[in-house]
């Protein structure tokens, strides 16, 4: 048998994904905030690319009503030719089915190039521009507004904080070393994780130096810091207060009783009255059991809506974007008709081309990406009308095949979109995923119910249960099946549990303690 060489022409598909294909799959699943982020970085890359200005186009939003509205014109002032897209056609007649169709979602050559939104973001002062008009030199930026404290001042960590306090509590460079590694082993909470034993063997320190450090440290403020476990935190504040005695002693040693409402349990252990014990628990209560979260808080970002949802005066809903998350952006053709002129060699000619064909991509996927938005959300209206107008109750079960089927799309464009979206609705604001749920079956001939629905069931019945007859979880099953939703004793506990509502057992206890003792409640 002999081997030899031959060359061979096949034809086959292979998967492609284009530089652009990518950039527009993930500007699908962008927040506002990171698509900002992203446009804005673009704009400082691409000299092509500027914030469109006021006037510069007719109209201030797109709404469910008249999406097409003004194509044209938006097209001639971008410039799109559609010849990138048709390239993009090429390659994308190799790809699966499932990126394909994504791909065709995405892009759509007859796509307006530019938002119907006037206006630009007020330009953020930088610290050049700051000293340049702050020295007098008149060639800088002048008469800009900058507020010198926002851009010096930096929120103190409890690291920090601590740092701080060391030197002037510890003179002992040893102590003081030490007391450098225990503040590195504080979390977030405050608290002291991780062994003393092996940080005195990494030292070749005595444990008795860690411990006489740790307890110099558990002095510092906030009350409570370098604490090993809840018990110690509670106790170190109480110390600070001097309300520490042997009773809350006690106490502190059987808070699983406390957090059982085991009161009977408590009397015994703390040797106390109901009276005494009342005072007690309310000291506890008052106390900071996280005492470290002063420090470092991640400020919390408000949620601004991509869509909003309204009702017109005929009974439908009106879905239209919010204009303020859309990026603004133009391709400036004639700053590019006028540097292409100058362009001699060919590496110059290639770059400016290649801005362009970047450009062209940018303001079409970012057009492309508001038309999938609103598309998906007007269908999910249109799904959960019931909600919209009755309430939570009236929630259908829904899935990512539904909305892509009704909207002809695929299911993994459908949960891009989906994904880090709002929607401001007159029941307030929800994130889109929040109107796909799964579905509980009915026990009837009746439709299914969506699991958010049941929930919010579960909660009706346990709310409004008397002291007298808890629910078990077999009978919320019972009653669940009177409304026609058929549901097993393990779902309904886990719902309950994931709604961090306790068991039969301790409501009962817990409603018959309000009851008898007011002042623990």
């Amino acid at each position: 048998m002999s081997l030899s060489s031959k060359l061979e022409l096949r034809q086959g598909q292979s998967l492609l994904m284009t530089p652009q294909l990518q950039q527009a799959i993930k500007m699908l699943q962008m927040s506002n905030l990171e698509l900002m982020e992203f446009v804005e970085a673009e704009l400082e890359r691409n000299p092509l690319l500027e914030h469109r200005e006021t006037g510069d186009e007719p109209g201030e939003r797109r709404t469910g009503e008249t999406p097409d509205s003004g194509e044209k014109q938006r097209g001639e002032e971008t410039g799109g030719d559609g010849g990138d897209a048709s390239q993009s056609e090429e390659g994308l007649d190799l790809a699966s089915s499932a990126v394909q169709r994504d791909a065709e979602n995405v892009f759509d050559t007859d796509a307006e190039n530019v938002f119907p939104e006037a206006g630009d973001p007020a330009p953020t002062p930088s610290l050049e521009n700051w000293s340049s008009t702050g020295s007098g030199n008149t060639s800088g930026t002048v008469g800009t507004d900058v507020n010198l404290e926002a851009v010096v001042a930096a929120e103190v960590s409890l690291r920090d904080h601590l740092a701080a306090q060391l030197p002037l509590a510890v003179s002992d460079p040893v102590k003081r070393l030490v007391g450098n590694h225990l503040i590195d082993m504080i979390d977030e909470d405050g608290y002291v994780r991780g062994d003393l034993t092996g940080l005195a063997e990494r030292l070749g320190a005595p444990l008795k130096l860690i411990e006489d450090t740790l307890a110099t440290l558990q002095t510092f403020e906030p009350a409570g810091v370098f604490a090993r476990d809840l018990a110690e935190c509670l106790t170190l504040q109480l110390k600070e207060r001097n309300r520490f005695d042997p009773a809350i002693e006690a106490l502190l040693a059987n808070l699983h009783l406390l957090a059982a409402r085991d009161i009977a349990g408590l009397k015994r252990a703390c040797n106390a009255g109901d009276e005494d014990l009342a005072d007690m628990i309310a000291d506890i209560k008052s106390l900071e059991p996280k005492p470290g979260l002063k420090f470092g808080k991640s400020s919390l970002q408000p949620v601004v809506p991509d869509v909003f949802v309204r009702k017109r005066p005929d009974g439908s809903w009106l879905v239209e974007l919010n204009s303020d998350t859309l990026p603004k952006v133009l391709v400036n053709q004639a700053y590019y008709a006028t540097v292409s002129k100058t362009a001699r060699e060919k590496k110059d000619k290639s770059y400016l081309h290649g801005c362009l064909q970047t450009a062209n991509w940018l303001v079409k996927s970012l057009d492309q990406r508001a038309r999938t938005i609103l598309k998906v959300a007007r269908e999910i209206v249109k799904q959960q009308d019931a909600f919209l107008t009755s309430g939570v109750q009236f929630l259908r079960p829904l899935n990512l095949k539904t909305v892509a089927d009704a909207i002809e799309m695929h299911e993994s464009t459908v949960s891009r979109v989906t994904s880090n979206k709002y929607m401001a609705t007159t029941r307030g604001t929800f994130e889109l995923k929040y109107f796909f749920t799964s579905a509980i079956p009915s026990s009837g001939p009746g439709e299914a119910h969506s699991s958010e629905a049941v929930r919010h069931r579960i909660r009706q019945l346990i709310d409004n249960e008397p002291v007298t007859k808890i629910l078990s979880d077999d009978k919320i099953v019972e009653l669940l099946k009177l409304d026609g939703i058929d549901i097993a004793r393990r779902t309904v506990a886990k719902y309950r549990e994931s709604m961090r509502i306790p068991s039969s057992v301790q409501r009962r206890r817990e409603k018959k303690m309000a009851l008898e003792q007011p002042a623990l409640k």
